[in-house]
């Protein structure tokens, strides 16, 4: 099977075995994507979605704003050639050398480190968090003490046993555009992923 037929094979399996889900077209073509990333359907029941998420995320990659990333794996799963008409840079500063001086120096982590050497860029763009629990408290935490102008759009999904639930937790009380889930799991491909169904619906809002 070629590429695009095992992905439509894919989808259709997926619609298949997630029945009756609830979800308006816009966040299904989100959560399905998350499905198709993971293997798994508990999204259905965890994600969560604050009521202005996906349009302001439509709006940040039609206008051509910076998507920021947390690993350089979410930054490489981002389908970059599709934002080519957008203008959208995608960027990611978990390696850049001042990054990785400071951590070092103040003793937090890179990814927390990086979230300050974004401030410039993440004005009306998107952050995407697949990983780092540090990353989402430090952007959380610029953005409550009026540190930086916040993105349009927070994607929010990091993974793992500790903190990761509670910095989900702590996003979705703001009310600020997110995409979030519940619970531990998450992952660099999960946030690359709800990334890329947003260039989807972008694409097709241009057309």
């Amino acid at each position: 099977m070629k590429p695009y037929e095992i992905e439509k094979e894919s989808f259709k399996l997926i619609e298949h075995e997630a029945g009756v889900h609830g979800f308006p077209p816009d966040q299904w073509s989100i959560v399905r994507r998350m499905i198709h990333t993971t293997a798994d359907f508990d999204y259905i029941h965890t994600v969560r979605f604050h009521p202005e998420a996906i349009q302001a995320g439509i709006d940040a990659i039609r206008q051509g704003k910076n998507i920021i990333t947390d690993t350089e794996m979410a930054m490489a799963g981002i389908r970059k050639a599709e934002l080519e008409p957008f203008g959208t840079t995608v960027v990611c500063f978990i390696n850049h050398p001042g990054v990785m001086y400071q951590s070092k120096q103040m003793g937090i982590t890179r990814a927390a480190t990086a979230v300050e050497h974004a401030i410039s860029l993440m004005e009306d763009g998107i952050y995407a968090i697949g990983n780092a629990p540090t990353a989402l408290f430090r952007l959380l935490e610029l953005m409550e003490q009026g540190l930086c102008v916040p993105p349009a759009l927070v994607i929010g999904l990091p993974v793992g046993f500790v903190n990761a639930a509670e910095s989900k937790a702590a996003l979705m009380k703001l009310d600020r555009p997110f995409i979030s889930n519940v619970g531990r799991k998450g992952g660099s491909n999960v946030a690359a992923g709800v990334v890329n169904a947003l260039i989807k619906l972008a694409l097709k809002e241009a057309v």
